[in-house]
C-alpha cells in the first residue's frame, strides 16, 4: 500500500522516544509498502530525499530552539507544520498515520482523508484531558485548548496507543474501545544483542537520558544524587538536550555537584548510550510526565536496574519491570542498588518487553490494516 506518516519532529534529527517509534515504524513498513514521511525540515536535512526506503518530504525549517518556547512546544511552530500537511494533497495515499501531537494539524489531515478516501490512523502516546490542560496552560486559555484537542482527536478510523493506561484514558474520554489498539515498536532486539556482547565494567554511576524539559524533574534527580553522595561516592550522567539545560547547570552548581555530574548531548550512535548505561549502576527516571519511557525499556533490555518514584505515570506494563520507591526514599533505594553485587535481580517481568519489539511492526500493521478495511487502490 501507499502510506503517509505525518509527524512534525523527525528522528534522528531530533531525538526522543515518540520520534524513534515513528522512525522505527516507517523503516519497517517501507520493507513491504511505499512509505512517505511528511515532517519539518531540520538542520542537515534536504527538502525531499529517500532514507532507508522511506520518502521524506520536509517543509518549513525549524530547529531545537524554535520548536520549544518558554519550556513548552511552540504553538507557532505547530501552525507552520500545516505547510507540510498541505503537501499531502499532492499525493494519493491508502492510509495516513499521524500523531495526536501537535494537534493543530489534525483537522487538515482529517480533511485530506475525507477528500481522498484514505483511512486515518492517529497515534496517541498521552491523552490530555481537561485536568492536564488546566495544569499545563492555566489562566483563560486551557478550556479552549482542551475543547479543541478533544474535538481534533475524534473522527479517525482507528487509534494506536503506546500503553494500556493511555487506552483507558481515551475510553474514559469517549473513544470507542474497539477502535483502540495498543502497540509501541521501540525495542530493537538486534541492537541489544550486539550491546550485550560488549564487555563493560560497572561503576557507581546514576544515569538519565531524555529531553531536558521541566516535566522530567531533573531538579529532583539532582537532589537524589546529592543525598546518595551523603552516604557513598557516586557520579551522575545526564544525556540529552532541551530548554531546561541552563537551569540544570545552575542547579548542579548550587548543589556543588560539579565534580560529580556530567551533562552530555545525545550520543550520535545509540551503541555509545547502551555502553554508558551498562557501565552505570542504575537508570533513574524522576519524570512526572511519561507516556511510555523508552529509557526504562532500554534499561530492562540491557540488564540495568531502573528506579522510578511512586508518583511516576509510567504505564503498568513498564512499571512492573522497574524498582518503584516512595519519593522520600529514592536515595536509599539507589544506594541499595549501587551496593548490590547482583544488579539484574532488580529487573522484574522482563517478558513484558515482548510487546515493544520493532520486528513486530509489519505483522501488527498487516492485521491492523485488515481490521480497518484499508486496501491498496493502485
Amino acid at each position: 500500500m501507499k502510506i503517509a506518516i505525518v509527524y512534525d519532529v523527525p528522528y534522528p534529527w531530533h531525538v526522543g522516544g515518540i520520534e524513534a517509534m515513528h522512525y522505527n515504524a516507517a523503516v519497517e513498513l517501507a520493507k513491504k509498502h511505499e512509505v512517505h514521511f511528511f515532517t519539518t525540515k531540520w538542520p542537515g536535512m534536504k527538502s525531499d530525499f529517500v532514507h532507508k526506503k522511506v520518502h521524506y518530504h520536509a517543509v518549513h525549517s525549524t530547529d531545537q530552539e524554535k520548536i520549544y518556547r518558554h519550556g513548552r512546544r511552540s504553538i507557532r511552530e505547530a501552525f507552520f507544520f500545516n505547510s507540510a500537511v498541505m503537501k499531502l494533497f499532492e499525493h494519493d495515499f491508502d492510509v495516513v498515520i499521524t500523531d495526536y501531537f501537535p494537534m493543530l494539524h489534525l483537522p487538515l489531515v482529517r480533511l485530506y482523508c475525507k477528500t481522498k478516501g484514505a483511512k486515518l490512523m492517529i497515534g496517541v502516546s498521552e491523552y490530555w484531558g481537561p485536568d492536564y490542560w488546566k495544569k499545563y496552560l492555566g489562566g483563560q486559555l486551557w478550556p479552549a485548548a482542551s475543547a479543541f484537542s478533544a474535538s481534533a482527536l475524534r473522527g479517525a478510523d482507528a487509534y494506536v496507543v503506546i500503553s494500556s493506561s493511555t487506552k483507558e484514558n481515551m475510553v474514559s474520554a469517549g473513544i470507542h474501545e474497539k477502535k483502540i489498539h495498543v502497540f509501541a515498536p521501540v525495542v530493537n532486539k538486534n541492537d541489544f544483542r550486539a550491546a550485550l556482547r560488549r564487555k563493560v565494567k560497572r561503576s557507581s554511576t546514576i544515569i538519565f537520558s531524555g529531553r531536558l524539559i521541566k516535566e522530567k524533574r531533573l531538579d529532583r534527580w539532582l537532589d537524589v544524587l546529592k543525598k546518595v553522595n551523603g552516604s557513598i561516592s557516586a557520579n551522575g550522567i545526564i544525556i540529552g538536550s532541551g530548554p531546561e539545560k541552563d537551569k540544570i547547570m545552575e542547579r548542579i552548581k548550587h548543589l556543588k555537584l560539579g565534580n560529580n555530574v556530567k551533562v552530555l548531548d545525545f550520543y550520535k550512535d545509540k551503541r555509545d548510550f547502551y555502553h554508558a548505561a551498562r557501565s552505570s549502576s542504575l537508570i533513574l527516571n524522576m519524570s512526572e510526565r511519561e507516556g511510555l519511557s523508552i529509557i526504562c525499556l532500554e534499561g530492562a533490555a540491557l540488564g540495568v536496574p531502573v528506579l522510578i518514584p511512586d508518583y511516576s505515570p509510567i504505564p503498568k506494563e513498564v512499571r512492573e519491570m522497574c524498582v518503584v520507591a516512595d519519593e522520600n526514599h529514592i536515595a536509599e533505594a539507589a544506594i541499595k542498588i549501587i551496593r548490590s553485587k547482583d544488579p539484574k535481580s532488580f529487573i522484574r517481568n522482563k517478558k513484558n518487553l515482548d510487546r515493544y519489539y520493532v520486528s513486530e511492526v509489519n505483522a501488527f500493521y498487516s492485521a491492523f490494516f485488515r481490521s480497518i478495511g484499508a486496501k491498496a487502490r493502485r
